[in-house]
């Protein structure tokens, strides 16, 4: 029998596949359904300090390869996905969940993640410093002096397990940067990619999302290369005890699959999971299984970060 068991930090998963920060997550009842499925945990809507109504609709448009979004954040407040992961804690002590957080400013980041320390949240907690669809508001992790001094204030006082999500990076030299910051921090994971920014998509001459005339976050199949490149790119770079989160064109098993060969120890899916439902880590799952007994793996570890390269 082939496993797909993980673990990310020390806490031990059932399954590698997990939902994407933004999709089947704004509610306790989605979070529920992303739960009790194949998925071998949930992460949250990434939270503000309060409740966020987000940008006008339409704000989101499934396309043929993918999609395009300009959310602008719409959740619940911190408060609303705390409560319910402290509740779920006692109910499942031996599960853990991810809590996804952004702050609008420094100092709101700093005010959340206080929060959560303070509390007794056992999960891990992510960082979104990727961004691209607030008005306004740069992307934290393409600053990278922000990012330096943002994540040695963090760690001043942040003694729980914590990653970071990131945007894409394009450029060789830009992974070197990045990665030596982070390698600099206590980090327990790092997850590549959030969607490719400021995308456009048009229909009988006109864009098909309200909010940036039109510009949005780019997921799906378009983004899987860039993904990929992502993933490796930190795999080589990070020290071994950052972990690495796969998000970004997970369609199928292989998808999965070649997420995990270029270095991924956990696989998020947005786009496909937003058209399909949670159904889709049933099917994913089974397809990624196949592809490892085929290939005579018996688990994740057996492939994990082997990709092969041509002299």
């Amino acid at each position: 029998m082939v496993s797909t068991k993980t673990q990310i930090a020390g806490f031990a998963f059932d399954n590698c596949l997990m939902n994407a920060a933004g999709v089947a997550c704004m509610t306790i009842e989605e979070l529920e359904g992303v739960k009790n499925s194949a998925a071998g945990t949930f992460v949250t809507k990434t939270a503000t300090l309060d409740f966020c109504q987000g940008n006008p609709e339409p704000r989101y448009q499934d396309v043929p390869l993918g999609s395009i979004n300009s959310m602008g954040l719409p959740n619940n407040g911190l408060d609303y996905y705390l409560d319910y992961l402290l509740d779920l804690q006692e109910k499942e002590p031996n599960r853990t969940f991810f809590l996804s957080l952004v702050g609008m400013s420094p100092e709101e980041t700093h005010t959340i993640l206080k929060k959560v320390q303070e509390s007794e949240f056992k999960g891990l907690t992510e960082l979104n410093l990727s961004c691209p669809n607030v008005p306004g508001k740069p992307q934290i992790a393409y600053d990278f002096e922000t990012t330096d001094r943002i994540l040695s204030e963090v760690f001043a006082y942040f003694t729980k397990p914590l990653g970071i999500k990131l945007p894409p990076y394009f450029d060789i030299v830009h992974f070197d940067q990045a990665a030596a910051i982070f390698n600099k921090y206590p980090l327990k994971f790092v997850n590549c990619v959030n969607s490719i920014g400021n995308g456009l998509y048009i229909e009988d001459e006109s864009v098909v999302i309200r909010p940036k005339n039109g510009f949005g976050g780019i997921g799906g199949e378009y983004i899987k290369p860039t993904a990929l490149a992502n993933v490796h790119a930190f795999y080589q770079r990070l020290n071994p005890q950052i972990q690495i989160i796969g998000t970004g064109g997970v369609l199928t098993g292989r998808d999965a699959f070649e997420h995990i060969l270029c270095g991924a120890s956990m696989v998020q899916v947005g786009t496909t999971l937003h058209k399909e439902g949670v159904c889709a880590f049933d099917r994913i799952t089974n397809e990624l299984k196949a592809i490892m007994t085929e290939k005579g793996y018996e688990n994740l570890e057996d492939f994990r970060g082997k990709l092969r390269y041509i002299d």
